[in-house]
């Protein structure tokens, strides 16, 4: 799988996956556990980013690993590990939520990010 992903911030300061083809809660689609913040500083504090997510290697993205799969948990997912931003260390850890196993088809162990400069770079 390999799709660019609309993030934005609410007014109350609340960060979401844009899944139109979501149908169950918004609530479902909230980042956090770290992944808001990472969001904060990947979209350089500003209300909106696009990421650009793979579980197949993309030439020059940052990774995030799987450090704990919480799929036989109530909430499910798992925690990650951002090893990098932009290249440069930031070991960042975030749980990303059953979600993503939706989106996915499973849980990777490794999801490689990238960075589209424009909207117009969605797939």
């Amino acid at each position: 799988m390999n799709r660019t992903f609309r993030f934005y911030k609410t007014k109350e300061q609340k960060w979401y996956v844009d899944l139109p083809e979501w149908t169950k809660s918004i609530v479902d689609l909230e980042m956090v556990e770290g992944a808001d913040t990472m969001l904060d500083k990947v979209s350089g504090n500003k209300n909106e980013c696009f990421l650009k997510m793979s579980d197949e290697p993309i030439k020059g993205a940052d990774r995030m690993k799987l450090i704990k799969d919480r799929s036989n948990c109530k909430l499910g997912g798992g925690d990650y590990l951002m090893e990098t931003y932009k290249g440069k260390a930031f070991n960042h850890k975030l749980w990303l939520c059953s979600v993503t196993e939706t989106v996915f088809g499973d849980l990777p162990e490794v999801i490689y990010i990238d960075y589209p400069q424009k909207s117009e770079d969605k797939d």
